[in-house]
């Protein structure tokens, strides 16, 4: 037995005091805690500190170091990977066993496993949000040149995202980064997944007592199919002529509203000579949320910083707050007037985990209370009509 080896990255903690000579199932500590998980194929454990709560997973050496570069590597190209904290070796154990390492890994907050969200033999009204979900991270991955190696719905996290659900990747153990992925290399991934889909979906169905003949088979090739769609809406190339450049305007604007940013553009002349060729170089789907947290402060997934930055935009248009100072002391009044404000109280009164999540919900009850009413609706009127109605969510059939 010797002393490991600890690479523990700033603002963590340094995880001295956890008993490292033990194996991680032989642990009994005063910072183990239980939380949503999912299936694991190596042993882990949580672990609660003042800087939040970690993830540990036993590896082999070999694929501790693997997952852990490639963690740190994701960093930098998407929001929807767990955020590496450290590796630790123990380096008196063969390599190749399990335990020769471990990666740490921040809890992804508001998250829960897949089979939270089970209806009888799949998903239910959830399945078209899980399949996009699965789909948009995917397409994410590949994008920023990852190949997963082995993506299936236990592989993922899930949390909610406004009306819509978030994936996020917690398992990169088989991942590998390229600079660009080929076709070949990305259809690979594809069969993975749907292979490893249709057995969870089995699995699913025999748990929950229901035929093999019912179990949602198909789900693994629905994630396929909306995969290519959004792959090829995003790859396409564009020729227009010279006096279409609006058409590069709109091109970027449909990028955005899919969540992703461009980060340049190559345009070069077309073989006849009277069109040009366009073709975008993506950067990660964070546009709403870059965009919000640049304006705001406030830091939300996806989803909800496109319907928070909805939200901003309607009180701007209300205030007629349309120039550039005008729009910064309209930010500055919504944030003080409205979102905190609103933000505290759901906080302290809303059932849920989430207060973001939450603020969504109300957003969303507001919205339909403005329809039904057909005339605007008062913010704090519409917070006292949701918070009486029981704070209700997002339908799933309807979102």
């Amino acid at each position: 037995m010797g002393t490991p080896a600890f690479h523990i990255r700033p603002g963590n903690p340094d995880f001295l005091d956890l008993p490292w000579e033990l194996e991680l199932n032989d642990w009994d500590h005063e910072r183990l805690v239980t939380m949503p998980t999912g299936i694991h194929r190596h042993p882990v454990a949580f672990v609660a500190y003042t800087e939040g709560i970690y993830v540990i997973k036993e590896l082999s050496h070999r694929k501790a170091i693997g997952e852990y570069q490639v963690l740190r590597s994701l960093e930098e190209r998407t929001a929807r990977t767990a955020r590496p904290a450290g590796l630790v070796e123990r380096k008196w154990i063969d390599p190749h066993d399990e335990g020769a390492a471990a990666v740490i890994t921040r809890y992804v907050d508001h998250a829960f496993p897949y089979r939270r969200l089970v209806s009888g033999a799949g998903f239910g009204a959830r399945r078209k949000h899980m399949a996009d979900a699965l789909a948009g991270l995917f397409v994410e991955l590949h994008v920023a040149g990852c190949f997963w190696g082995d993506c299936s719905l236990s592989n993922v996290l899930y949390r909610f995202d406004a009306g819509q659900i978030e994936a996020i990747m917690i398992d990169a153990e088989t991942s590998e980064l390229h600079q660009t992925l080929s076709e070949g290399q990305r259809q690979q991934d594809i069969d993975i997944m749907t292979e490893n889909v249709a057995g969870e979906m089995s699995d699913v169905a025999a748990e929950t007592g229901e035929d093999i003949e019912s179990a949602d088979i198909e789900l693994g090739f629905e994630i396929a199919n909306r995969y290519d769609q959004l792959w090829n809406e995003l790859t396409e190339e564009l020729v227009i002529t010279r006096n279409d450049v609006y058409r590069i305007r709109e091109r970027i604007a449909r990028i955005n509203e899919l969540g992703f940013s461009v980060e340049d553009m190559d345009i070069t002349p077309h073989e006849d000579g009277s069109h040009v060729r366009m073709i975008t170089n993506l950067g990660g789907r964070t546009y709403n949320s870059d965009t919000l947290q640049e304006r705001t402060g406030i830091e939300a997934s996806e989803n909800q910083a496109c319907l928070l930055l909805s939200d901003l935009n309607y009180h701007l248009a209300k205030q007629g707050d349309i120039t550039a100072t005008g729009k910064t002391v309209g930010t500055f009044k919504w944030l003080t007037n409205y979102y905190e404000p609103l933000l505290a109280r759901i906080a302290s009164e809303w059932p849920g985990e989430d207060p973001i999540q939450g603020y969504c919900d109300y957003l969303n009850h507001r919205i339909q209370m403005a329809t039904r009413k057909r005339t605007d609706v008062d913010s704090f009127e519409a917070y006292e009509d949701w918070a009486r109605s029981g704070f209700p969510g997002f339908d799933p059939e309807k979102s």
